[in-house]
Formats: C-alpha cells, structure tokens, sequence
C-alpha cells in the first residue's frame, strides 16, 4: 500500500497547491516546504494540504509542531497517516 499511498498523497499535494507537475516529478523524501524545497510550499499550502487530508483520510491534523514534520515530506506524511489508519481499522 505504500507506494499507491505515496503517489495518492502526491496528486493531493499538486491538486490541493495547484502545482504544475506530476506525482512522479516529486520524490518520497524530498523537502517540501521551505525557500530550498523544489515545491516551495509555504503555510497557505500546508492549510490546504490539511484539509485535503481531512476530506480525503478523515484525519485531522492540528497545527503543531508535529504537524510540521508530519509534512515534512511525502515519505513522513505516507508513514503518519498508515499509522493512524492501521489503528481505525
């Protein structure tokens, strides 16, 4: 399921920013947010990120700290949201 979920969580980040690029153009590990980050992703896009997370998963990620490493990447954002799903089921 890992690799389905990861491209899934990559389409929902392009849709949700409205990014120019495919799933395959962002990889597992890659820094998303940040001047550096090939995405740029800035607070905005964390916001939509979320709700679409919710809307999508069910899951509510509150702002934290922990929320920001959670989307750190789309490898932490994939393991975080296995874990949580592993325990709803």
């Amino acid at each position: 399921m890992t690799q389905d979920l990861r491209h899934e969580l990559k389409a929902l980040i392009i849709e949700a920013c409205d990014k120019d690029c495919t799933p395959a153009e962002i990889t597992d590990d890659e820094q998303l947010f940040g001047p550096e980050a090939p995405l740029q992703l800035d607070s905005l896009d964390a916001l939509q990120i979320s709700m679409a997370i919710k809307k999508q998963y069910g899951l509510r990620l509150p702002d934290s700290k922990d929320t920001r490493r959670i989307l750190s990447s789309v490898a932490n954002l994939a393991g975080h949201l296995e874990s949580w799903l592993a325990t709803r089921s």
